[in-house]
């Protein structure tokens, strides 16, 4: 008997498509690119959760789980994981639907990569700031 598919955790955040510019020198999309997504993805909740501007900090545990390929669709979920008083942790997971591929098996998506993104809450001269409760 198959397992169940996963399913994404979180709220999706963004969604874009792989194109041939964002290719690696084997044709795979640049992981690069993909951190660049999964940060403005994780950047748009952060500015959201703390009523303003914040900085990426720190990104811990980025892990590569599958390539991506040019014609695939690229989706960013997050949630939050912690929150402290001028910080917070958004778990940020990368999921793929194959377009212009076959893939095997019955899972519509596919996750890709997955980390912790640390954000700091910053005021209008780049300095932290208390996150309003």
């Amino acid at each position: 008997m198959k397992s169940p598919c996963e399913v994404p955790r979180g709220d999706l955040l963004l969604r874009t498509l792989a194109m041939p510019a964002d290719t690696n020198d084997h044709g795979d999309i640049f992981g690069g690119w993909i951190m660049s997504q999964m940060d403005l993805a994780g950047g748009m909740l952060a500015k959201q959760l703390s009523s303003g501007r914040t900085a990426t900090v720190a990104v811990d545990s980025m892990r590569f789980i599958e390539p991506v390929k040019v014609g695939d669709i690229v989706c960013c979920y997050g949630k939050l994981k912690r929150m402290g008083t001028t910080s917070m942790i958004i778990e940020i997971e990368v999921w793929i639907t194959p377009t212009l591929r076959d893939e095997k098996g019955e899972c519509p998506q596919i996750k890709v990569t997955e980390a912790s993104f640390a954000f700091v809450a910053i005021d209008d001269k780049g300095k932290k700031r208390p996150i309003p409760k």
